[in-house]
């Protein structure tokens, strides 16, 4: 027998979307709505008149609250406040037919409540569903790199966290009953791709099972599940999750679209996730530049539902030349996590910039130039950088106008939002030689950790759209240098300050800086003279009333590279001096050339 194509309530799907689209993109009470669909639609006098049993409504609202009830679930309406109801994006870019919408409700109703017939005369859920609805959670199940408990987890009715430590345990202390579940696996593909993007890798997840749980098990790694019935996988591309366990953003507009497809059966449109800025940029010269197919790699698995094992640790900042103590790297690195926004200051010559690089390279767990290319991005700041140039502003399209073109912050939060739970770090090289204030502008606000959500959005000074709104994701990290030796340089004003963790970079000319010096070619006594010049030449800087020891000589000045080999160690120090640290001496005691002149010689002395 042929289901009938329709209810009473189906029929205000497209009515209530044409409602809230009436006063988008500002959200709309419910009796207004409600006012709206029936003054647009013929409503039967007993729908009105007549109250659904045990409750206070007509027939009639309670059918605009079903309505709306199957259209948040299909992500087309959402609550951006209690009491009031809103389009989603792609709710205000969506128009209903009569054969969509009954695909739609035939899809939410099977998904969501099988087996239920009595929808209306059963009043209509009232909670929102993101204030108290179930959470969704993507999670792994392949331990020890390549033992898929997927099988196991099904016949027994659970998911565990495969993960001893404490990894994870705060995400699923936090699973509750009646949340939904998937196991997946996200890898990268090449070949085989249902849509054209000339070659290049795209990200993949595989759904491999979706479910219900039930309760907490036997130990905080454990929960059951009431698994569905056994289908085919299916897979997800662009927006995937590649650490074990992530819980879904009901207010992002891509996890709402993946939740559909994988607890709802959608399917996913490729060509709209192919317009998304994101991944139009990153795939917009590959049409033009196709890989032999010949030559492309097969799938590759890079990551079977596992972290990613880091790359680049804190053990490799200190083999490339840091001598900070690796407790205090750890320390920075927590700070950074923690405020989110750190900024490096210190004399000339500390390794600032060394440091700020591979402490991102670290936090991303990777220094490998396809890795760092997406997710780590440089930036210096000057006196000419402005708002239009950082954030957004207009530029000239040829002969067609002006076009309005993201800078490279925005394309960083583009891209952190894109791929939420992964790291992504801007370094911002020297960064009180601009304005920051200026540079920033309503963004600044937006840095602070506690601002990091989508409730903290505001409206840009430049939009690409009515309605824009724009919040910095919780994944993006940034990490500044500052000098504070340069007096050209401005102040930099407390609301910058406030919202960066500042930590103090010293010249070190310790025991590690000596072994690093030796190794290249420095003799033990050319060494055992510089630090005592140095350190000597910095205590006189520090003294000085003039200067400071924010004047003081870094050690980077008197380092040799990686990978320099020094056959004439007093030779390679006099040139130092001569060239790099005596016309910086003169800078300093420009108004007393004697001055400069003696601690130049004092350096020189018997060389």
């Amino acid at each position: 027998m042929t289901e009938s194509k329709g209810t009473s309530f189906t029929k205000y799907f497209p009515l209530l979307l044409d409602a809230l689209r009436s006063s988008a993109p500002n959200p709309m009470r419910p009796a207004d709505a409600i006012a709206w669909v029936r003054s647009a639609v013929d409503v039967p006098s007993d729908d009105i008149s007549r109250r659904i049993v045990g409750d206070s409504q007509s027939i009639f609202e309670n059918q605009v609250h079903w309505a709306r009830f199957y259209l948040v679930k299909a992500g087309l309406v959402s609550s951006p406040k209690r009491g009031l109801w809103g389009l989603t994006p792609t709710g205000r870019d969506t128009h209903l037919t009569p054969e969509s919408t009954w695909d739609l409700y035939v899809r939410i109703r099977d998904a969501n409540r099988p087996g239920r017939a009595d929808e209306e005369a059963t009043p209509a859920p009232e909670s929102d569903p993101a204030d108290d609805g179930p959470s969704f959670w993507f999670a792994g199940a392949v331990w020890n790199e390549n033992e898929d408990q997927t099988e196991r987890f099904r016949a027994e009715g659970v998911w565990i966290n495969g993960y001893e430590d404490q990894r994870f345990s705060d995400l699923v202390a936090r699973m509750k009953p009646g949340d939904r579940i998937a196991i997946k696996a996200a890898f990268v593909q090449r070949l085989r791709l249902p849509f054209d993007v000339g070659g290049m890798p795209a990200s993949c997840m595989r759904i491999k099972a979706t479910g219900t749980i039930t309760g907490h098990g036997i130990d905080a790694r454990t929960v059951t599940v009431d698994w569905d019935p056994p289908s085919e996988s299916r897979d997800w591309y662009f927006y995937t999750y590649r650490t074990t366990l992530v819980e879904a953003d009901t207010d992002n507009e891509m996890a709402l679209k993946l939740i559909d497809f994988t607890f709802n059966g959608a399917s996913q449109d490729y060509a709209w996730w192919l317009k998304q800025h994101y991944w139009a940029t990153k795939y917009s010269t590959s049409l033009a530049k196709r890989t032999d197919p010949l030559l492309a790699h097969d799938d590759e698995d890079d990551d079977g539902g596992i972290e990613d094992a880091p790359t680049y640790t804190l053990g490799d900042i200190i083999a490339e030349g840091s001598f900070v103590p690796a407790a205090v790297l750890a320390d920075m690195l927590a700070r950074w996590r923690a405020k989110k926004n750190l900024i490096l200051q210190g004399p000339p010559g500390t390794g600032k910039s060394f440091l700020a690089k591979r402490l991102g390279y670290a936090l991303i767990g990777a220094k490998d130039r396809e890795t760092t290319r997406s997710r780590l991005r440089v930036v210096q700041f000057h006196p000419s950088l402005a708002y239009e140039d950082f954030v957004r502003g207009w530029r000239p399209k040829g002969k067609e106008g002006l076009d309005l073109v993201d800078g490279i912050f925005m394309q960083a939060i583009d891209a952190a939002a894109s791929e939420p739970d992964r790291e992504f770090v801007l370094v911002i090289e020297e960064i009180n030689r601009g304005n920051p204030a200026q540079i920033f502008g309503e963004l600044l606000t937006l840095l602070e950790a506690g601002k990091r959500r989508r409730d903290e959005a505001i409206e840009l000074a430049y939009r690409k759209s009515d309605g824009e709104r724009v919040f910095v994701p919780d994944n993006l990290y940034v990490i500044g240098t500052m000098n504070i030796a340069d007096r050209s340089l401005a102040l930099v004003d407390l609301a910058l300050r406030r919202r960066f963790a500042f930590i103090d970079l010293e010249p070190l000319l310790g025991a590690e800086w000596k072994s690093w010096c030796e190794v290249r070619g420095l003799s033990s006594d050319v060494t055992s003279l510089v630090q005592e010049r140095l350190g000597a030449l910095n205590a006189l800087i520090s003294a000085s009333s003039s200067l400071g020891p924010q004047f003081r000589i870094g050690h980077s000045y008197v380092t040799p590279d990686q990978d320099e080999r020094v056959p004439d160690g007093r030779k390679w120090f006099r040139a130092k001096v001569d060239t790099e640290i005596g016309p910086l001496l003169d800078e300093y005691w420009y108004d007393a050339p004697e001055t400069a002149k003696k601690a130049r010689a004092d350096l020189l002395a018997g060389l």
